[in-house]
């Protein structure tokens, strides 16, 4: 079984804490980075496995690269399965 990288849309499940001059991002209770609003627009600063694109944030995860693939363990001398 292999491992595909796919780009999940969170941007629903992004909840913010005001500090100082913008947002610390929570996804969960997690800590995912900031925003800080400047006169040059929004900066994002997230932590590794998360960006942003335009008002999108996308979180980079590891999902199997087929469909429905489950570990089987048989133990035929018994005759189960």
């Amino acid at each position: 079984m292999t491992l595909d990288k796919k780009r999940l849309d969170i941007t629903d499940r992004v909840n913010g804490k005001l500090i100082n001059q913008g947002f610390e991002l929570y996804v969960e209770n997690e800590s995912i980075g900031q925003v800080t609003f400047t006169d040059q627009g929004n900066q994002y600063a997230l932590k590794n496995g998360y960006e942003q694109e335009g008002s999108k944030i996308f979180q980079q995860v590891s999902v199997p690269s087929e469909k429905d693939a489950k570990y089987v363990d048989c133990d035929y001398e018994n005759g189960w399965c």
